[in-house]
């Protein structure tokens, strides 16, 4: 299957700049157009916990974000991919499903971020949430480990 239409989920992080990274080659071998996505939980327990960790109100977090945002389009346009920026304010599992819908993506892609089965299942898994909720494919680009230099 050829991807025309990508939604690249990005938030700056080591797992985000892997899924740029990965879905980047992808979109240039396909000619496919990527729309990059950035979600600013909306939650109230996310706003606060965000705001007593990092001493910044949600504005300033918003603001942040627009700028990750902005970094990662212009990461795609040097690497010579097509690309429109979208900013979201709510549950990062639900306004992925929302965008994939409304611009009718083939693709899903995000990066796979860790966690403890504790936070799993607290906050749920993204990507596995996601399986129940779209209707196109998903990749989950996972960062490939560094090798440890031979004798």
């Amino acid at each position: 299957m050829v991807f025309r239409t990508m939604l690249l989920c990005y938030d700056g992080t080591r797992e985000g700049r892997t899924a740029l990274a990965q879905g980047a080659e992808l979109a240039a071998a396909c000619g496919a157009f990527v729309h990059l996505l950035a979600v600013v939980r909306t939650s109230a327990t996310a706003i606060v916990g965000e705001s007593l960790s990092t001493d910044a109100p949600f504005a300033q977090q918003t603001r942040h974000i627009e700028e990750i945002l902005a970094e990662g389009v212009a990461k795609l346009s040097e690497r010579g991919v097509k690309a429109q920026g979208h900013l979201a304010l709510g549950e990062p599992t639900d306004e992925i499903a929302r965008a994939a819908k409304t611009l009718q993506v083939d693709l899903i892609v995000l990066g796979h971020r860790t966690q403890s089965g504790f936070a799993r299942w607290w906050r749920g898994s993204v990507g596995v949430t996601l399986l129940d909720l779209s209707t196109c494919s998903i990749l989950i680009c996972i960062a490939n480990p560094t090798p440890e230099p031979g004798p």
